[in-house]
């Protein structure tokens, strides 16, 4: 008897044994699956889209939280109040993970409304065409005030985001441009900032256009030509000044009577706003002839015989 349940219970352990080691090869073969499909997932992980425009700004949020802080602590102290980390907070949202091409102007309204700030009557200035121009006008006269001037195109000049549905969710190497499709970040975002910027604009509004360029110094197609003549509130602004700038030695396409400014007139005069358009705004030219001081163009006077 003694015999028999030793060999009952040899085979039990026996058994045991057996059912442990099937136990261990199935957690084994579990594990292995596992990470073979879990490096199957890596390889077949969607790549970062790729576009033709450059990619997202390097040191993007040290960017923009700089810019932010910069001009309301030292340039315009009277925003004080302004919060550059839920400013940041709401660009981020607004175009991380999503796909770039799919971008909406509900995406950029909470950074609108973060961002946003009055503008002094009188001193809006309208540009197209004549950027660099322009800006350099602002910077050294501080009667008037571009859409860059302001913190939202402050923080915004000159740089690029964009993001991507896969991870890390920003895209740095490369973001579409307008012509691959037309809701990517950038284009959204100036077209929503042009926009409030009209919006806001009191009193007399200065408008800069390039009298030098072949196809017209006013494009139906601009971002002035597009958005923001059609934004100006006629209840709000009194007149519009057209400033025609020629480049200084280059060619003369177009003066005040020149077709493409008599087509912005007719569409501000059917918008009730009274028009005066000048042809190389003395000022501004000025400005021109620090880089051309010889040029027949910048002297001041002529001798007369």
């Amino acid at each position: 008897m003694p015999l028999q349940q030793g060999s009952a219970r040899a085979r039990q352990r026996t058994v045991m044994l057996v059912g442990i080691a099937v136990l261990l090869a199935a957690l084994v073969l579990a594990v292995v699956l596992a990470s073979l499909l879990t490096h199957g997932r890596h390889e077949v992980a969607p790549q970062m889209l790729k576009w033709k425009d450059r990619g997202t700004t390097k040191n993007l949020q040290e960017v923009i939280l700089g810019r932010c802080y910069n001009y309301i602590t030292a340039q315009h102290p009277e925003l004080g109040d302004k919060d550059c980390l839920k400013i940041w907070e709401s660009l981020k949202d607004a175009f991380i993970y999503k796909n770039p091409c799919n971008i909406t102007p509900e995406d950029y309204q909470p950074l609108m409304e973060l961002a946003s700030h009055p503008v002094p009557c009188n001193k809006s200035l309208f540009w197209s065409k004549t950027g660099d121009l322009a800006h350099r006008y602002t910077k050294s006269n501080q009667n008037f005030l571009t859409l860059e001037d302001t913190l939202l195109g402050y923080m915004a000049d000159k740089i690029s985001w964009c993001g991507d549905p896969s991870a890390p969710g920003i895209n740095y190497e490369s973001c579409p441009k307008r012509s691959e499709c037309e809701s990517n970040p950038g284009s959204v975002f100036w077209k929503m900032a042009s926009k409030m910027f009209a919006e806001a604009a009191c009193g007399v509004v200065q408008v800069m256009l390039n009298g030098s360029v072949e196809a017209g110094a006013f494009r139906s197609s601009s971002i002035f030509g597009s958005v923001e003549v059609f934004n100006l509130d006629p209840d709000k602004v009194s007149e519009v000044h057209i400033w025609l700038m020629q480049d200084i030695g280059g060619p003369q396409s177009e003066s005040c009577s020149g077709h493409s400014i008599q087509r912005l007139t007719s569409i501000l005069e059917e918008r009730n706003f009274k028009i005066i358009c000048e042809d190389n705004y003395r000022p501004v030219q000025l400005l021109q002839c620090v880089h051309s001081p010889d040029h027949s163009d910048c002297r001041l006077c002529t001798n007369s015989t």
